[in-house]
């Protein structure tokens, strides 16, 4: 009787078995954020409007029409006279740039933000299991990566990966790189850096497309660390609920749409095409679709479906009712989303995203205002908007945050963050703690249609840059 009681009693201790080592092994898989520390370059790299004129008038290959251009990009661009630039700037040798110069443009931001974020959290260089690199426009050897390992002397079997040439997107590309770890591996810590150097890469000729990166790009970067050991989960901040990257490289119009290439001249830059917006939107959408059934609820889901249906239903049987033209997302991303944390790639970008996901302003603020203090920081600046929730007290526990970021190749990438506890006070290294109170600005207007104005009345036949202006 006692034999067949065990035969019985067998196949379900087995599947309880299963059952724990299933639910065990998905514990372990979780990514959570503990803390993140985003760079703040000193005052004496900030670029005003003063500054920026002197620059333009040294690059002697711009002429009325130029100025008139990028008069009216910077005017319209968001951008504010806070934000800041690589010091090769400031010596006036942007057009003639060393490699030391973009190497000491990135140690300058490793070692103070690598170094704050590790004494604030408490983790020594030789507690971090897993190192993760990406600036796009700088490889060198030995790798960005190497220089890390050898200033904090980090063990010899850490896991490095160098990123480069992955655009504004590479955050969430390092981020999904740090999931697959956690997937394979369990109580493993990782230090995510994320830049862009701007040193080699400033643009010196007169191509309109190409000459528009200046405007937008500016200095800044982010080291953030991970980990997936569920003893440290009282202590994240975040919790990394899904991940989706859309990749439209086989298309040959996304592919073209933002390339790093010489002009006619020879001089290197970043161009920016006008179907840049046509293919963000398109990769946007692709985006969207493969993630909303993730982070949306059913009833949402549910209720798009039969939107959906009806819309078709009315188009196909041909009704004449004459219905309003719309510009608002069919679909609610608010019934699953609290906060929205969008890549300050520019002002059109942010209103874009506004009008496709129908946000509020105060949905927008974050990106706005952190477009206006720090400029587009490439793939950092997704980290700067969640630093600007979080020093106006947003963010509580059980909400949830969705990052957008696009890339060239063209790439659209987006994740689901879960707020682990109420971040109702800023850290001590939130790099928005000095000028929080200030922020959102009445007017995100900046003085360089004030002061330049009056070029838009030059003729270019009598045209001449006034003394006052030559150094």
């Amino acid at each position: 009787m006692e034999f067949a009681t065990f035969f019985l009693l067998l196949p379900l201790l087995y599947s309880s078995y299963l059952i724990w080592k299933w639910v065990d092994a998905r514990r372990d898989k979780d990514c959570y954020i503990l803390d993140y520390q985003c760079y703040k370059p000193t005052d004496d790299r900030k670029v005003g409007t003063e500054f920026s004129a002197e620059v333009l008038l040294r690059n002697k290959s711009l002429g009325l029409n130029e100025y008139k251009f990028l008069l009216k990009a910077i005017v319209s661009a968001g951008i504010g006279e806070q934000t800041y630039a690589p010091r090769i700037m400031f010596s006036g040798r942007e057009e003639c740039p060393s490699l030391a110069d973009g190497i000491s443009e990135m140690e300058e931001f490793f070692f103070d933000s690598v170094e704050k974020l590790l004494s604030r959290s408490g983790f020594s260089p030789q507690e971090i299991d897993l190192l993760v690199v990406n600036v796009s426009m700088l490889s060198i050897l030995p790798s960005l990566a190497s220089r890390i390992i050898n200033r904090y002397k980090m063990r010899s079997d850490i896991k490095v990966y160098n990123l480069t040439a992955m655009g504004c997107s590479a955050s969430l590309i390092s981020l999904d790189i740090v999931r697959s770890v956690f997937k394979s591996q369990r109580n493993v810590n990782a230090l995510l850096v994320t830049s862009e150097c701007l040193s080699p890469n400033w643009y010196a000729g007169n191509n309109r497309s190409m000459i528009l990166a200046n405007c937008l790009f500016r200095s800044g970067g982010c080291a953030i660390l991970l980990t997936n050991n569920r003893a440290l989960k009282h202590r994240a901040m975040f919790k990394l609920k899904c991940l989706v990257r859309t990749h439209h490289g086989s298309r040959d119009e996304s592919y073209g749409c933002c390339v790093q290439k010489e002009d006619e001249q020879g001089k290197l830059g970043i161009y920016l095409g006008k179907n840049l917006p046509k293919a963000a939107t398109r990769s946007l959408v692709d985006n969207l679709r493969d993630i909303s059934p993730r982070i949306l609820p059913v009833r949402e889901l549910l209720r798009f479906a039969i939107v959906t249906f009806a819309r078709k239903m009315n188009h196909r049987h041909g009704s004449t009712t004459k219905v309003a033209p719309t510009t608002k997302s069919v679909i609610n991303f608010k019934t699953g989303v609290d906060h929205f944390c969008i890549h300050t790639g520019g002002k059109a970008v942010i209103d874009g995203i506004g009008i496709s996901l129908d946000l509020t302003e105060y949905d927008l603020e974050p990106a706005r205002m952190t477009l206006h203090r720090f400029g587009n920081t490439s793939a950092s600046s997704l980290w700067y908007v969640l630093a600007y929730m979080e020093a106006k007290k947003r963010l509580k526990k059980g909400e949830r945050i969705l990052m957008i970021s696009f890339g060239a190749g063209f790439k659209c990438n987006s994740c689901l963050w879960e707020v682990m506890r109420d971040l109702t006070a800023a850290g001590d290294g939130n790099v928005w703690n000095e000028c929080i109170d200030s922020y959102p600005t009445n007017s995100l207007a900046n003085p360089y249609l004030e002061k330049y104005g009056w070029i838009q009345n030059e003729d270019e036949s009598t045209f001449k840059i006034p003394e006052e202006y030559i150094k």
